[in-house]
């Protein structure tokens, strides 16, 4: 017991000598000083007989000042069966992701595209997104200023790399273009207190800078009014429901207004014990389009798709989906279409898709195509939304 004694002895000693070594460089009367070295004595004494605790890992970002880089890559072979050129391969798109947190206050994300024109063939780059958004406004309030993919359902927010097709559909792409709506402006967002169920309703203004078929700047000072409410249920433990309404308005080119009503619908089965390797979802949109092109003439055009995606096993998803499309300055023209697409998503990192659709439209003969896409990720990578 002796030894004992005296390594304790020495380790006491050891904790105390640094510890009075700084009392001698206080002044007497910091009390406030006193007390803390008092502090770190007694917390020396207390370690002096047990092992060191491992310290934890810091993660990255309390390392580095740099923010979180990621690269996707967009390849894509395709055929269409009009046309003199039938066949192609290309690299569709690289998108380069910079985001982190600015400080407790915001955080910025940013989306560089560097994108194929499908006309010319030509690659350029531009700004996809950059914005930012505050995490600490009050009364569950949210903040975004920049560029940004504009809150229009489901199909809008999300970039096309991860949808569950490679083409978008037809509705879609009429009213809102390739492109979709993707903005300069603001975007303020509230989580409204409702118990029952999760419920956000968000109110953006936008520049109309993006060009779109539905809306267009003009010279004066008109924006894009955008709103939109999300309401989502969790029905049980494996299943959950989501149900959008989204009102917009602003200038057409014909310096009058067009205004599109909008309603998503998207249900989720994925069962607890089996997460890994079955799940189900159905997602709807609808859209509703009224243009003032002239004094005393309107034109009023409806828009869907509708798709059902099941998982046939841990990497394997099957997606099929239907489209139906009037023109949204001409609701003569209409186009149906049906697609279906095999997907093998091979790590979180990467998946190949395949697609094949055929569309019928009213001004031209039944014709069809098909893509092969490759999707990689190289980087960090943020999760999709829900």
């Amino acid at each position: 017991m002796k030894w004992k004694n005296t390594l304790y002895s020495f380790a006491l000693l050891a904790a105390i000598v640094p510890c009075v070594a700084c009392l001698a460089q206080v002044p007497p009367d910091s009390t406030a000083a006193d007390s803390v070295l008092l502090k770190q004595v007694e917390q020396q004494m207390q370690g002096a007989n047990q092992p060191a605790a491992q310290q934890p890992q810091q993660g990255r970002s309390g390392l580095s000042f740099n923010p979180d880089i990621g690269v996707i890559g967009d390849f894509q072979g395709a055929y269409i069966s009009k046309g003199k050129r039938n066949f192609n391969a290309y690299l569709n798109e690289t998108e380069v992701s910079l985001q982190a947190t600015v400080d407790p206050y915001a955080r910025a994300d940013f989306f560089l595209s560097f994108a194929r024109d499908p006309e010319t063939g030509k690659y350029g780059v531009e700004v996809e997104e950059g914005y930012l958004t505050t995490l600490s406004l009050p009364a569950k309030l949210q903040l975004k200023l920049g560029k940004f993919r504009e809150a229009v359902g489901r199909i809008n927010p999300t970039h096309p790399h991860a949808l569950p097709f490679i083409d978008l559909p037809n509705a879609y792409v009429n009213y809102f273009g390739d492109e979709g709506l993707n903005d300069e402006g603001l975007s303020l967002s509230w989580l409204v207190p409702n118990k029952k169920f999760y419920q956000e309703l968000v109110f953006q203004t936008t520049s109309g800078q993006s060009p779109s078929p539905t809306f267009f700047r003009g010279d004066n000072n008109r924006f894009i009014y955008l709103g939109h409410l999300k309401n989502f249920f969790t029905l049980n433990d494996n299943s959950t429901l989501e149900l959008g309404l989204t009102g917009i308005t602003g200038p057409n080119d014909s310096s009058r207004t067009t205004s599109i009503a909008a309603a998503d619908l998207t249900y989720k089965w994925k069962p607890v014990q089996m997460n890994t390797y079955k799940s189900v979802t159905w997602q709807s949109e609808f859209y509703y389009g009224h243009a003032n092109l002239l004094e005393n003439f309107s034109v009023n055009s409806i828009g869907l798709y509708s798709f059902l995606q099941y998982q046939l096993a841990k990497r394997w998803f099957l997606t099929g989906r239907y489209d139906y499309a009037q023109k949204p300055y001409d609701k003569t023209i209409v186009q149906q279409a049906y697609s279906l697409t095999a997907g093998w998503y091979a790590t979180e990192f990467s998946k190949i898709e395949l697609e094949g659709k055929t569309t019928d439209d009213n001004i031209e003969k039944r014709f069809y195509q098909v893509w092969l896409r490759w999707i990689f990720v190289i980087g960090a990578h943020g999760a999709h939304q829900y």
